[in-house]
């Protein structure tokens, strides 16, 4: 285990300084969300909070940091789910969210510089009213942008246009030390050197401190149209996944879920959901530059659904009432699951689409081996579940007890269908072990000793991913 300095009180009133009383908390001050993440399921409280409000104050941050070795965990809007901004050897929390700001549109090159604190659903609307798309769609909308990067956040639109990789042009990066460097440029290819850009990208704050970020933009479609398929059977509904996409219909969205779930969101929202008929559903959706484009992918779609799929019925999601409900019900799962059960934790696992319905399948047999229930949706389309194991009304010790074991047993099952243990969460502290035994000792030491070269203190978000 590592060591680190403790700070005295001399250090503390030297860090407040740098970002001045007013954004410095200390003892009893600190709220207690810096001391976890959204399931909470690891904690530890912060012996300071600054929250930083440019790269300047992170750099002079850092670098006393790095001087006294002091560990330092950075922390956007603390929406994730694996303890990664979670300061688990104490020190320093940074907190970005007032790094807010947009700071440039630039139409010719079309892309969009920010800072890391600025919150998904302000690019959205930032951005759109102007024409422009930002295409990564994670979930949570109130992630910040820092925190999307840091995670390689995916989202349902991932099936045609990639995850937040894929979006990202160039980053400012604070590294351990202080020094602030610039990663990427804006431009369109690059081949020069080894990409340190790609390695900050997911690497969950433990690499560099994001300052600023340069974000691809692309036209905003015209149009866009979802639909939903009810199945009677697990194996008509994900069996359909694959030949969705080899179909020209060309979806940009494939989500699954089950008939309990939606039940789950019908009770958390207090709002109907327009079919609680059946046992399995997806739900599809379509984008273009013109309605004839759109209307003709979610009718070949459809077509295909019911004529050769085995799905039950199409409800086309067209109107406002019907787009609410879906959508508030479809954003609503992972608080609905949360709000059914004493306590929870989550599986992001990823596995080829060919074998979804295997691999759900395989999570109902350890619901009957381990006794704990176990909830699940999904982006279908690109082989990402989301598994939610529920205490209930299991103890705290035999709830950790069972956790381990199922978890052992899916990421053994999806590394031996060809997946991994994270589709778009990350691996933060919560998964650290499941990641060591799935990709093995050698891509583990290799990760550990990039780690060691851009932070050989190991003081930057020390006991996450690799260490």
């Amino acid at each position: 285990m590592e060591q680190y300095n403790q700070l005295t009180e001399k250090d503390l009133a030297f860090l407040e300084a740098i970002v001045g009383q007013d954004r410095a908390f200390t003892g009893e001050a600190i709220s207690h969300d810096y001391g976890k993440d959204e399931l909470g399921t690891v904690s530890r409280m912060p012996d300071i909070v600054l929250q930083v409000t440019s790269a300047l104050e992170v750099q002079k941050v850092m670098q006393f940091a790095y001087a006294n070795k002091i560990p330092v965990t950075v922390r956007g809007s603390g929406t994730g789910l694996v303890g990664a901004c979670v300061p688990i050897f104490g020190g320093i929390v940074l907190d970005t969210t007032k790094m807010n700001r947009i700071l440039e549109l630039d139409e010719e090159n079309m892309c969009l510089t920010v800072e890391p604190g600025v919150l998904l659903m302000d690019i959205y609307e930032y951005v759109e009213p102007k024409g422009y798309f930002y295409a990564p769609d994670p979930g949570e909308k109130t992630a910040t942008i820092g925190g999307n990067i840091a995670t390689n956040a995916g989202g349902m639109r991932a099936v045609r246009y990639g995850v937040t990789r894929d979006w990202v042009q160039a980053l400012e990066v604070a590294l351990p030390n202080g020094e602030v460097v610039e990663l990427g440029r804006k431009v369109v290819k690059n081949a020069t050197g080894y990409s340190l850009l790609d390695l900050i990208i997911g690497s969950e704050g433990t690499l560099g401190i994001i300052t600023k970020a340069v974000l691809k933009l692309t036209s905003k479609p015209v149009e866009a149209i979802s639909i939903m398929a009810p199945f009677a059977t697990l194996d008509e509904a994900l069996n359909a996944v694959p030949k969705i996409i080899q179909s020209k219909s060309n979806p940009i969205a494939i989500e699954f879920f089950e008939r309990v779930t939606v039940l789950f969101a019908e009770e958390y929202l207090g709002k109907k959901f327009p079919d609680t008929k059946s046992n399995y559903y997806l739900l599809l959706t379509f984008d273009g530059m013109t309605k004839e484009i759109v209307t003709q992918a979610y009718k070949e779609a459809a077509d295909l659904l019911l004529d050769e799929l085995g799905a039950l019925d199409v409800f086309i999601v067209d109107t406002d009432e019907r787009k609410e409900s879906v959508w508030k019900a479809r954003g609503a799962f992972l608080e609905a699951i949360k709000g059914s059960t004493t306590q929870m934790d989550e599986c992001d696992v990823v596995v080829p689409r060919s074998e979804i319905a295997k691999f759900l399948k395989y999570t109902y047999t350890l619901q009957e081996k381990h006794g704990l229930r176990i909830a699940s949706f999904g982006h279908a389309g690109d082989g990402n579940l989301h598994i939610y194991l529920c205490r209930d009304d299991l103890s705290k010790e035999e709830f950790a007890r069972r956790l381990d074991l199922v978890f052992n047993d899916l990421y053994r099952q999806a590394s031996k269908v060809g997946g991994l243990v994270s589709g778009e969460h990350g691996i933060g502290f919560a998964k650290k072990q499941y990641m060591h035994q799935t990709l093995g000792e050698t891509q583990v030491k290799l990760m550990q000793g990039i780690k060691d070269v851009f932070d050989p203190l190991h003081i930057l978000n020390p006991g996450k991913i690799v260490y």
